[in-house]
């Protein structure tokens, strides 16, 4: 077990935010700023969150894959000079030449690499140059990834030296985080109604055939993507490929939600007006039912309509669960979103009612937007 603290992926984002901003703003200290090696279980989300830090501030992304190279691809190829007296150096194209250019070279699966590989990285990190042939363009964040050798994926020792180069981080799989990301990008809602009443699903190596498909964040993804698609395919057939993604155990869990689920109104038509509100009883169903509204709310053709039918839910449900059917609604949504709805004329009612409760809920970073502004209406 590493002594090191567990960053989150949102921790990893802000830090190489930072770090960026550090870099632009006093890029003849680009040698300063040390490259960051983030270590964690495959399937977590440790290059996805790089390239997209990139893509929201529209700069480059180099994933170089160093068990997949060679250290020639790295340090160039040599070829006799003109003279016939020695030999120049032809570094590949794929590293960036523009001096003005910005971006970031992810160093993926360093752990995987072999110690020839590590020592050819080692000038290009430390250094951010190959010998007197080519220089990293000021702009460039170096960054590394791997697993730890507790994975139990392909993962070597680092050497002290390589290891010296880097600032550690431990990152660790984040339930809450991965939820406001899954519904920012249309995850199927019966993934996100089964991890929100068994969290411990989220993400397991225990007890798991890990050369065979186990809960990560990646593979619950990819199980969304099955799920979108369920109807082109016989039912047994879909059992069979989320088993290949997540394991029988897992995905014997989410067969029975599903089947449970089923249970529910179809909450497009609830928010719609067309279904009357029926509250499941059983806690978990209440849950899925949750789940099911916060992601289609703001899906719902009529807005206001479904806010309506919302507030009515609200004032059917006991007030722990409506609690969390407002924190779960607002949670990642921009302020904007937040304050349609807290500015809603049947809020005031709400919020005499949950508004402590619901203040109480907000302790996390992320949520700080949403206490802002909570606290700013006097909500």
């Amino acid at each position: 077990m590493s002594k090191y603290s567990p960053s989150s992926i949102e921790d990893v984002r802000a830090i190489l935010e930072h770090q960026l901003a550090q870099l632009w703003a006093k890029p003849e200290r680009a040698g300063s700023i040390a490259p960051l090696m983030l270590w964690g279980p495959p399937g977590i989300g440790k290059s996805t969150v790089v390239r997209e830090v990139c893509t929201a501030k529209k700069i480059e992304f180099l994933d170089v894959r160093l068990a997949q190279r060679e250290p020639i691809d790295l340090r160039g190829l040599p070829v006799p000079n003109r003279e016939g007296n020695g030999v120049d150096w032809l570094v590949s194209a794929e590293w960036p030449r523009d001096p003005a250019s910005r971006g970031v070279i992810l160093f993926d699966e360093l752990t995987a690499a072999d110690r020839t590989l590590q020592v050819a990285a080692y000038e290009l990190i430390l250094d951010r140059r190959l010998g007197t042939l080519y220089q990293v363009p000021p702009g460039w964040l170096l960054v590394a990834a791997g697993n730890r050798a507790s994975d139990r994926a392909v993962a070597g020792t680092m050497s002290s030296a390589l290891a010296n180069r880097f600032c550690h981080l431990e990152v660790l799989p984040d339930l809450e985080e991965w939820v406001l990301w899954a519904r920012a990008n249309n995850v199927h809602p019966d993934v996100l109604g089964l991890l929100s009443t068994t969290p411990e699903l989220f993400f397991s190596m225990e007890n798991v055939d890990v050369q065979r498909g186990w809960p990560s964040p990646r593979s619950w993804e990819r199980v969304g993507v099955v799920l979108d698609h369920a109807t082109e395919l016989p039912e047994r057939a879909v059992q069979r490929l989320i088993e290949g993604l997540i394991g029988p155990s897992a995905a014997a869990a989410l067969t029975a939600f599903r089947t449970s689920a089923r249970e529910l109104p179809n909450v497009p038509s609830l928010l719609d007006g067309d279904q009357p509100i029926r509250l499941p009883r059983r806690s978990d169903l209440r849950c899925a039912l949750i789940s099911a509204i916060a992601y289609h709310l703001w899906r719902a053709p009529r807005r206001e309509h479904a806010f309506q039918r919302l507030f009515e839910v609200l004032a059917a449900l006991e007030d722990d669960f409506a609690t969390l059917l407002v924190h779960e609604t607002l949670r990642g949504r921009s302020e904007a979103e937040v304050r349609s709805f807290l500015l809603h004329p049947e809020y005031t009612r709400i919020q005499k009612r949950l508004g402590e409760k619901l203040r109480g809920r907000l302790t996390r970073a992320s949520d700080a937007m949403l206490r802002g502004v909570l606290i700013g209406l006097g909500a």
